[in-house]
């Protein structure tokens, strides 16, 4: 029980984008995606850190992975924890616990967010290696699903252990990089100050905005397919409700969304 208090204390504070939807979710399927999510974070944490270079990133997140790959077989979590907590350079509280967020799901489903984790980690580190070079369509497709389209097959996989939810894979992997592409879009400027460049040689805002409408418009299909007041629609439809409203304001000129816009939609798809 503090566990999962915990985690929703981290996960508040980290994103309240996500934290409004996942702290919807109903007993079990809440502890669940908590874990999935709390777990990427901790990931990305070290991806976006200024103050890491790319070895120690890429060394950082293969220890992840390899910790995640061995829990209950010879390493525990609280080990990995401990580990991440010894390191030369404090890391953020969420990355520190990941050992504690992989344990916090239901033990019939925790070993897929494992494996997703472990992958996503791995993945990561060989990005942190080859500079998060990209440049055509391919590898931004690449990039994209390391990040993100592999969570959405994970969110897929989670509806089905929860309720039986049948979903489009390949519609869910559009759901993930349709909100990575908008992020990639408002994290432009910063992440360029990282001297990372997310956009295939030769494309600007307009080509990657094209990108992004194209993989939402596969994310639309994919929340419009799940049930009515179905856990997984209720969840999908907010963050897919954002990323529309934000890449409509960056179109504009304007650098994201307000608080009180967000609030407003999020406001009106819990109280329908």
């Amino acid at each position: 029980m503090q566990l999962c208090k915990d985690a929703l204390g981290i996960l508040k504070e980290t994103s309240r984008t996500f934290y409004i939807p996942i702290s919807c979710l109903p007993g079990g399927l809440q502890e669940s995606v908590a874990s999935a999510y709390l777990c990427m974070r901790a990931i990305d944490e070290i991806e976006d850190d200024f103050e890491l270079d790319n070895p120690t990133k890429a060394s950082l997140l293969r220890k992840i992975s390899f910790g995640l790959q061995g829990i209950g077989n010879g390493f525990s979590a609280s080990e990995l924890s401990l580990a991440l907590s010894k390191h030369e350079q404090p890391l953020p509280e969420v990355t520190i616990r990941i050992g504690e967020w992989a344990m916090l799901a239901p033990e019939t489903i925790a070993p897929r967010i494992w494996e997703a984790s472990a992958a996503m980690a791995d993945r990561m580190a060989a990005w942190a290696e080859c500079g998060w070079e990209i440049n055509t369509e391919m590898d931004l497709d690449a990039y994209t699903y390391s990040v993100a389209g592999s969570v959405g097959l994970l969110l897929s996989d989670l509806w089905a252990w929860y309720d039986g939810t049948q979903t489009n894979r390949s519609y869910a992997v559009g759901f993930g990089r349709g909100l990575q592409a908008v992020n990639i879009l408002r994290n432009r400027s910063e992440d360029l100050t990282r001297q990372v460049d997310f956009f295939p040689n030769g494309w600007g805002e307009e080509e990657l905005h094209k990108y992004a409408r194209r993989n939402l418009s596969l994310a639309d299909a994919y929340t419009n397919a799940l049930l009515k007041n179905s856990p997984a629609r209720n969840f999908c439809q907010i963050p897919l409700a954002l990323a529309h409203a934000t890449l409509d304001v960056l179109a504009l000129g304007q650098s994201k969304l307000t608080r009180s816009a967000v609030m407003g939609i999020v406001e009106e798809l819990t109280t329908k």
